[in-house]
């Protein structure tokens, strides 16, 4: 992509006098507007300016019942909204619902004979599995009736599920929701160990697993893990009663672990003993929890961050609907995992709630290459595509002119996940999109449920590397440290942070409700003994700036900054400006302990397949860091990789390249999806 040559406003100067440990300085340029195509607007769910009127500040908590009643429930709320015991909140008290019920049930009027999950896997030569929302819907009463006769759960129970993206697992979820059993998703790329760690905090009576999954190209041993997990649960005190078993490929067992007796179950081979049989869903109070979802516990314990039924359903099936747009005659595909919280929200619960079709895909991306997406965008006649900035820039890499050959057209598009660079967001407008895609560009986190900040599609312009504003309901704020907000257009960065509860948001951090008060509400609260919301401002952890038209720009964690001679600057900021460098797919900034400065950036890029790394591309590089933010962020080094250290679900691990230019050791690294390639990284940061 050419750079873009045109005038600048000057760049206000910096000194770590006027900078406060929140504030970041901030010296990306805003990027020029990109107005939604008028055919999106023209059949866009929300098209009404007058919405963001009916979720004014002075509406809440009762705006929120648009949400609500999106959604079946069998006993109307008492109370929209319950602040009595801060933060605490409390969402619907006094209504009933279920959530399988709203995603499956009550579309079989209407829907029963069209396309609930398209499954697609891996290998191409094996057929896509359409599950209509009648097929779905059986499988599921049969899958509960053995959950409940079999294994004995019944509401409230806890089960871990350690799944790949297969169709039997948002089955399984739903299953679970059912009867109002609490299911906890593990990340299929986790180990057993960590699923152990989850297992024991959530005290699971269940795990249930498959035997194996296709991954790039490889059928994978998943069962192994299985073994791990329960074992070392038993060992941390906490032992599961059965280990559910489903086969990749029923009727034969794909993994040479072999079973263990008495503990282990074949699902498959249980299952026609319920085949036909009906369970009632369970009107479940509308705060009950529907799920655990555990942070990754990169450092310290891993969070379970507990969802409830009413408010979490009811807020991913509106941002669902009016902010990815879905219609229920969509094919929607989120290339996400559900062992995420994307997943869980708009792969599983947001669409289904809404009668769409959402495709489940099982494997890498970019397998066997880089068209892979787009053929299967092809097929199936995907129009809302959604995935992540890590995806994009690997697809990028891989395959930038691939979109180009394939005829799918795709009217929305979704970024999630982490800040996108506007060079990667125009290369996923312009290739992936065809210049004919709207693109909501979403900040929120595993404990909020669903988006936080997001352009909503039809009413605002777009703008390369900008969230946008607050969605309707969602009333930002940004802080410094000492509390003081910050202006719009003040060019500084803070902490950012939610005024208002929102139903989508967690309810605790199960069994350790200490710890979700401090961490999130601790530092701005003004008073730890009011029981008004509006003293109980909702912290982020994450770094944003508001330009003059109130969007906002996420920098990423506010741990994710180098303080290099007082001037605290954002890596990501520094990433984007490497990859205006056309050679460049993929940037990682790490700091690196200075003696004069406190802390330097080390640059790492990895360069587009065939080129062969150089001096003058190292130089050229830098040049450019120093173009866009100043001298003051020169890279102490550029070294450019064969490949970045990613975790399987394909984040960088800074934390790796961290270590290796600060000399210490990496640590384990066996769990990352390419290990290999950090021998390479140490070898050539010297």
């Amino acid at each position: 992509m050419s750079k873009d040559t045109s005038p600048r406003p000057a760049k206000p100067k910096q000194t770590s006098v006027d900078v406060s440990e929140a504030q970041i300085a901030v010296h990306w340029p805003e990027e020029d507007y990109v107005s939604p195509p008028s055919p999106f607007i023209a059949q866009a769910n929300l098209a009404d300016p007058g919405i963001f009127q009916r979720f004014a500040l002075d509406k809440f908590p009762e705006s929120y019942k648009e949400f609500a009643d999106l959604l079946d429930w069998y006993k109307y709320w008492d109370t929209t909204f319950d602040a009595s015991n801060p933060p605490f909140w409390r969402w619907f008290v006094g209504g009933r619902i279920n959530a399988c019920h709203n995603c499956v049930d009550r579309h079989l009027a209407r829907h029963k004979n069209k396309t609930a999950i398209h499954f697609v896997p891996e290998p191409e030569s094996e057929a896509v599995q359409h599950l209509t929302y009648q097929e779905l819907f059986v499988r599921v009463n049969e899958f509960a009736a053995l959950l409940r006769e079999h294994c004995g759960l019944k509401a409230g129970d806890r089960v871990t599920l350690h799944m790949p993206m297969v169709a039997e697992l948002p089955l399984t979820m739903l299953a679970c929701a059912r009867l109002g059993v609490i299911h906890s998703q593990v990340f299929s790329g986790f180990s057993g160990k960590a699923c152990a760690d989850r297992i024991v905090d959530s005290e699971s009576r269940l795990l249930i697993t498959m035997d194996a999954y296709h991954r790039a190209g490889k059928l994978l041993d998943h069962k192994e893990k299985a073994d791990t997990a329960a074992l070392e649960a038993a060992n941390a005190g906490h032992a599961v009663e059965k280990v559910l078993i489903w086969q990749r490929y029923p009727g034969k067992h794909s993994s040479p672990t072999p079973l263990v007796q008495g503990r282990d179950l074949v699902v498959n081979d249980l299952l026609p003993k319920f085949r036909g049989q009906r369970v009632e869903p369970v009107p479940m109070p509308a705060e009950a929890p529907l799920f655990l979802m555990y942070t990754s516990g990169t450092t310290g314990k891993p969070k379970g961050c507990q969802h409830s039924i009413g408010g979490y359903l009811a807020y991913v099936t509106w941002t669902s609907k009016n902010i990815q747009d879905i219609h229920p005659e969509d094919v929607y595909w989120c290339m996400a995992d559900i062992g995420w919280i994307t997943g869980h929200s708009y792969i599983v619960y947001g669409p289904l709630a809404l009668a769409a079709s959402s495709v489940v895909y099982e494997g890498v991306p970019n397998h066997p290459d880089a068209g892979r997406p787009w053929r299967i965008a092809e097929a199936l006649d995907v129009n809302i595509f959604h995935t992540s900035p890590t995806a994009i820039r690997a697809l990028r890499r891989d395959g930038p002119d691939e979109p180009a050959k394939y005829h799918y057209r795709f009217k929305h598009m979704t970024t999630v996940g982490e800040p996108i660079e506007p060079a990667v967001w125009k290369w996923y407008y312009n290739m992936v999109g065809k210049g004919q895609a709207v693109i909501v560009d979403t900040w929120w986190q595993t404990e909020n449920g669903g988006f936080l900040c997001s352009t909503v599609p039809a009413l605002h312009k777009m703008k390369p590397g900008s969230a946008g504003p607050g969605i309707p309901g969602i009333h930002p704020v940004i802080y410094d440290d000492e509390g003081k907000e910050l202006a719009m257009g003040s060019g500084k960065a803070g902490n950012i942070c939610i005024r208002n509860p929102w139903p989508g948001a967690f309810q605790t951090i199960w069994k350790d409700p200490d710890r979700y008060v401090r961490q999130y509400y601790k530092r701005y609260c003004r008073d730890p003994k009011s029981r008004d919301w509006r003293d109980w401002p909702y912290f982020a952890g994450d770094g944003a700036v508001q330009a003059a038209d109130g969007y906002y720009r996420i920098l990423g964690r506010i741990d994710d900054v180098i303080n290099v001679a007082g001037h605290r600057l954002g890596t990501k900021e520094i990433e984007s400006a490497a990859l205006l460098v056309a050679d460049v797919v993929e940037a990682a900034v790490v700091p690196v302990a200075d003696e004069i400065k406190g802390k330097v950036p080390d640059l790492y890029v990895a360069l587009k397949p065939g080129l062969a790394p150089s001096a003058a591309i190292g130089d050229k590089i830098s040049a450019s860091v120093v173009s866009e933010i100043g001298a003051i962020a020169r890279p102490r080094r550029v070294i450019i990789v064969p490949d970045m250290p990613k975790t399987r679900s394909g984040k960088i691990m800074r934390r790796v390249l961290a270590a290796i230019s600060n000399r210490q050791d990496p640590g384990d690294v066996s769990t990352l999806a390419n290990p290999e390639v950090v021998e390479k990284i140490k070898s050539l940061a010297g």
